[in-house]
This record gives structure tokens, sequence and C-alpha cells, in this order.
């Protein structure tokens, strides 16, 4: 109660908020919490798609806490994001089949019948018709093509780079696939080192040798049978294994490396014999 003559106090003293101010602030701190949830994603959960189902209530109590959080979009910070390039269309370096017509007008299907190399340095005809008969796996009729040097003293370079190309093809040729029809034991195991008792034998008898007087089957089931080739009725196969190892350890740099440190020495008169050490 105030007296006759003294002011009314004020409803709200000057610099502090009123009951009206607090509300505004609290609208404005919704409005802020509403613009920072997201729109909810594409296909997110919908309450309205399953209220048609019948169901009991605590299972219809269930279906409520998936509502009860709702997730913020926050956009995080990134240094790389990720995008679909515009789509650029390039020629690159394959044959667009654009070629210029001969003054005859005759097609000369350059790429299809015949190899196009847009290079200077191209490929021979001859070497390459022979690379891709060593690739081949089935046999042809077609008549194999012969390259003719003309003024072959004048022309020495041609002659050499044949003969270079021969020798590569030789060398990176695949060796030739067989196909067994009994059981032949792997020409790595053949290779194997045979045990010591055998080799301090073998320094003093030799290997059996075509002097013997036996028939070539009989030699032929000895050689294979020291050698651990089996033999079956028909001996090609077994002379086959057998000249394969051969030929295995001639060219192998390792057994001649060991060859020339025991000082194995191979007289002309003895060339025919089979030595394995």
């Amino acid at each position: 109660m105030t007296g006759p003559g003294q002011p009314k106090p004020l409803a709200h003293p000057p610099g502090m908020p009123g009951r009206g101010d607090d509300d505004e602030e609290d609208e404005d701190e919704d409005d802020d919490d509403d613009d920072g949830q997201a729109p909810p994603p594409e296909g997110a959960y919908d309450p309205a798609d399953y209220e048609h189902l019948s169901v009991s209530s605590e299972i219809s109590e269930l279906f409520s806490y998936i509502t009860r959080y709702t997730p913020q979009g926050i956009e995080l910070e990134h240094r790389l994001r990720p995008y679909i390039p515009d789509y650029i269309p390039a020629v690159g370096d394959i044959d667009a089949f654009i070629k210029i017509p001969p003054p005859d007008n005759k097609p000369t299907l350059v790429g299809l019948e015949v190899l196009d190399e847009p290079s200077a340095r191209q490929s021979d005809a001859t070497v390459l018709d022979l690379q891709l008969r060593a690739l081949a796996k089935h046999t042809t009729a077609k008549s194999t093509s012969v390259k003719t040097v003309e003024n072959a003293e004048k022309n020495a370079k041609v002659v050499e780079k044949w003969v270079r190309d021969i020798s590569e093809l030789h060398r990176t040729k695949p060796p030739p696939t067989v196909h067994y029809s009994k059981r032949m034991p792997d020409i790595d195991s053949l290779m194997q080192e045979w045990p010591g008792e055998v080799e301090e034998l073998l320094k003093e008898i030799s290997l059996p040798t075509a002097a013997l007087q036996l028939d070539l089957s009989a030699y032929v089931d000895i050689i294979c049978a020291t050698l651990d080739i089996p033999v079956y009725k028909s001996r090609i196969q077994s002379l086959h294994v057998l000249f394969t190892l051969y030929s295995v350890f001639k060219n192998s740099a390792h057994f001649r490396q060991l060859a020339e440190d025991n000082y194995i020495e191979n007289d002309e008169s003895t060339a025919d014999r089979l030595v394995i050490q």
C-alpha cells in the first residue's frame, strides 16, 4: 500500500525483463530448435503407414519408441567431397576405322583381315605369322608365307634382323604340352638329388651303355627303371619323359656348373652315352 502523495511503484524495474520478455525469448529458442532439426530423409519411418496393423496394445506401444528420438542433421566439416565427374568423351588409342580409300577403290580390310599398326616400326608379317602359329592350339592348312630378300649382299641389316627375330621367336616359343594317357611322374621330381649311397656307387659302376648285348626294348626298360620312369606296354610315352628329362638337364645352367666344378669331361667316343650326375 502507498500513502497519498507517494509515487506508485513500477510494474517492472527499469533494465529488468518482464514476464512478456521471457515468453518471447522462449519462443525464439523454440524457433532455433526447430531450425536445427533437419527434414526427415527419404524413406524414413512414418507412423501413419503402420496405423492399420491389427496388433496388440503392447506391440503398438513398442512402435512409439521409434519416434521418441529425432536425430538432428549436423553438417560435418570435411575436406574431400565425392562427386561424379562430367562425362567427357575421348577417342584414345582405339582404332576409329577411318581409312582413306585407295585410288582403285578396292577395300583393303586393314584392321579386319590385316593387322593395322600405326607405328613407324612395324612388325614383320612373316615373323608375326610364325608367332601366331606357335601360339595357336590347333594346326591349319593355310600356306606359310616365305620372306624373300632381294640383293641380300647389299641388305645385310635386313638379314641380321631376320636372324634376330627368328632367334627371339624360338627363344620365347612356349614348350609343347603333351598329355599322357598313362600316369607319369613330374620332371621336377625326377630331377631330385639321388641318395648319397647311389652317388657313391655310380662313381665305381657307371650306368649301362648301349654296348650291352640287349635289344633296344630291354635297354629302354633298364634306363627308365634306373631313372624311376614307369614303363607300360607302349614305351613311347616313357621315352618322351626320358628325353624331356635329358633336355632339361642339358639346358640347366645349375647342373652345367656342377659338371664343370666336378671336372666332368665328355669324350667324343662316348657322345652317345647318357650320363646323369
